[in-house]
């Protein structure tokens, strides 16, 4: 059963999470840079039949791939057992189910955003982002009021 937050809680949320997120953000780039670096040295070895290479370097580098994998995996489940969904983690998308008259949507905020100020139905998505007004506001709900 999912979690439902006000504007307020998912606010306050968003304050906690961003350095994890943020963090999340970081490992990912580490991790994708690892394993690129790790095909590289596996295509040159495959293309020049059996070359040397360093070792020590790959072994340093499939270590860090897997550090930052396990690291991002901790850090991503953080995230989610908070309630919300990360819906974009290249730029850094977070949504928040809520209830707008009765109906499941989402508070949508992305990294760098001063704070929560858009909301978009399930099937919109980010593309159908509308501005939180005082309707809004005044209609939607969390599990436990604020």
């Amino acid at each position: 059963m999912p979690r439902y937050f006000t504007h307020t809680q998912a606010e306050a949320l968003v304050r906690r999470l961003d350095p994890l997120l943020r963090e999340a953000i970081g490992l990912k780039a580490e991790h994708e840079e690892a394993e690129q670096q790790l095909r590289t040295a596996l295509h040159r070895v495959t293309m020049m039949g059996g070359v040397e290479i360093d070792r020590e370097a790959f072994l340093e580098q499939r270590a860090r791939r897997e550090v930052s994998a396990t690291r991002l995996k901790d850090a991503l489940e953080q995230i989610q057992q908070s309630g919300c969904l990360v819906k974009d983690l290249d730029t850094g998308l977070l949504d928040f189910p809520t209830l707008f008259r009765g109906e499941e949507v989402y508070l949508c905020w992305r990294v760098g955003e001063k704070g929560i100020a858009f909301w978009h139905k399930v099937e919109d998505g980010f593309r159908g982002r509308k501005l939180i007004d005082q309707e809004f506001l005044d209609n939607h709900q969390g599990d436990v009021p604020n």
